[in-house]
């Protein structure tokens, strides 16, 4: 009698399973297509303001929707669509250094502790955890105001105390990575750190970063405009959302828009970033 072969039944996934799942990842797309939007509305905001951010150019104190100005004037006559573009521009740019330095410096530290082992990761991760230790925020005040009051300084002060993070979170998924059976397989068949590192351990490390760093952007937003409303960003009477928020804040009884503009921007800023994050995370986790 001739032998027979036993063919499992292909398991399908229910219909209404594979429509949400559908649906979440269009979904996600939209939200990541949203951050793409922003992106460029940053990279051509100086194309898009219809006027000098700095230079009085109308009515003072006009209210949003007058001729000429959608978002109306501040109280010395300058356009407030043209300053929330540009403020826009600042704090998304600047939020993505602090979060790509960051996440370059921490990337190199945990890999390498991760990789090392011993002595060297005990060594930078001590290192790594007296950062974490301090409170973040005050460090980040106290180096911008030992190196002066401008942009740059204050992406260093947070720069400087964001790193730690993505260091922790990264040596985590290397210590795992590296003890993966196609790690060991690739080790015992005579690959040297440096391949293992880049062909085997980075490939699995980089969805992870990816998505650690999308979901920071948003906290980044945050914190730059909580400096700049302190006063720790760049001086008047350069358009910055955080600052431009505090300058105003006298108005709010009597001309909220002036205030209230630049501060729901930087909620909106905020609120795309996280959503952005999350659609991010959701396609990265739904492939791996």
């Amino acid at each position: 009698m001739s032998a027979t072969g036993i063919v499992s039944p292909r398991l399908r996934m229910p219909g209404p399973v594979r429509a949400r799942r559908r649906t979440g990842r269009g979904l996600s797309w939209a939200l990541v297509a949203l951050v793409a939007l922003l992106t460029l509305l940053a990279i051509f905001a100086r194309l898009l303001a219809p006027y000098d951010p700095v230079q009085p150019i109308g009515a003072l104190s006009l209210p949003p929707g007058s001729p000429d100005h959608l978002l109306g004037t501040d109280s010395i006559g300058r356009d407030l669509l043209s300053r929330t573009l540009y403020g826009i521009q600042v704090s998304w740019f600047a939020a993505l250094v602090v979060v790509v330095s960051g996440l370059v410096i921490g990337g190199i530290i945990g890999t390498l502790a991760g990789v090392a082992g011993g002595f060297i990761d005990n060594l930078l991760m001590r290192f790594t955890d007296l950062f974490l230790a301090l409170p973040g925020t005050l460090v980040a005040i106290a180096i911008v105001a030992a190196l002066g009051y401008n942009l740059q300084n204050t992406l260093i002060g947070i720069g400087v105390v964001w790193w730690p993070y993505y260091a922790r979170i990264i040596r985590g998924e290397v210590k795992a990575l590296a003890s993966r059976p196609h790690v060991e397989a690739a080790r015992l068949a005579g690959a040297g750190p440096a391949r293992i590192v880049f062909r085997h351990v980075l490939p699995g490390v980089i969805p992870t970063a990816i998505v650690t760093a999308s979901l920071d952007i948003g906290n980044v937003v945050l914190l730059l405009a909580g400096l700049s409303f302190l006063g720790l960003g760049q001086p008047a009477p350069a358009p910055e959302l955080g600052a431009d928020t505090a300058r105003n804040l006298g108005q709010l009884l009597t001309e909220p828009w002036i205030p209230l503009i630049p501060g729901l921007a930087v909620l909106l800023l905020s609120l795309v970033a996280n959503l952005g994050g999350d659609g991010v995370r959701t396609l990265i986790g739904g492939r791996r």
